[in-house]
């Protein structure tokens, strides 16, 4: 069945009365049919035509609204798939994130300061100059031994000094 362009409801049936149709009642006159009975016969051969068209039309309009909706349901079938995809791909690179950066995902529990530490700690200026520089400073000067040293001699000095 061939695919119809236009849409027939729209079309209106001609006078076949006038001149221009002449050429076509010449098949039809005899001596039982006249002019006037020639395009009574084809004004009926045009409604049946076109009736019959119209209800092509229809099929062609219904066929179209089925297949508009078959590719929206694929398509919509074929964006799920890709979402799941995607989450399922999310999923897989958190996971093995998760496992190279441990240390990132620890928690930090939300606690006050503790209080035993009221009095102000003491770290030697030569300590602090070189952190200030961003330079290499020992572990020493933090832990509670040179800590100590600091109070009982607060001139700490460097080993690579010229004083």
């Amino acid at each position: 069945m061939n695919r119809l362009a236009t849409d027939p409801n729209l079309q209106q049936c001609p006078d076949f009365t006038s001149d221009t149709f002449q050429a076509s009642h010449a098949p039809l006159l005899n001596l039982a049919v006249n002019n006037a009975q020639a395009a009574v016969i084809l004004q009926t051969i045009w409604l049946a035509t076109n009736s019959a068209l119209k209800i092509q039309w229809q099929e062609q309009v219904d066929a179209d609204g089925l297949e508009a909706v078959e590719q929206q349901c694929l398509l919509d079938h074929e964006a799920e798939q890709h979402c799941i995809e995607q989450k399922l791909q999310d999923a897989v690179i958190a996971e093995e994130d998760r496992k190279k950066n441990r240390i990132h995902l620890i928690t930090i529990p939300d606690r006050p300061r503790p209080k035993w530490a009221a009095e102000e700690v003491l770290v030697a200026d030569f300590a602090l100059r070189k952190l200030d520089k961003a330079q290499f400073v020992e572990l020493y000067y933090w832990t509670n031994k040179g800590l100590a040293d600091v109070r009982t001699s607060f001139r700490t000095g460097d080993d690579d000094s010229m004083v």
